[in-house]
């Protein structure tokens, strides 16, 4: 089971570099931000500039997850590409690692 932090709900003007948060606490948006500054997580734009240097798309939603079972952080990138496929990429947090990709015709949407 997953705990959310906080959801980001991005329009298509995410190109324009306006990320607004839909759902955040206060303090914990705070924390959130000082977690990124510090280096123990990988900010937002680091996992949108991977995914748009490797697949064609628009991002429809941003969730920054912790897990209850092992407490890892996590982003789940929700994007639709070209033929309206929408796919989920979770990242780790704190590594920006890849962890998964789910969704119909991922390979479409590679650049």
């Amino acid at each position: 089971m997953r705990n959310s932090l906080f959801v980001l709900l991005i329009a298509p003007l995410l190109l324009s570099g306006t990320v607004l948060p839909a759902a955040a606490d206060g303090p914990a948006w705070r924390d959130l931000h000082k977690e990124v500054e510090e280096g123990h997580l990988v900010g937002l734009t680091e996992i949108m500039d991977w995914l748009e240097a490797r697949y064609e798309g628009q991002i429809l939603e941003v969730e920054l997850e912790q897990d209850n079972d092992d407490g890892r952080i996590e982003y789940e990138v929700e994007m639709i590409g070209p033929q309206g496929q929408v796919v989920e990429f979770e990242f780790d947090a704190e590594s920006g690692k890849l962890l998964s990709i789910e969704g119909v015709n991922i390979d479409a949407m590679k650049k």
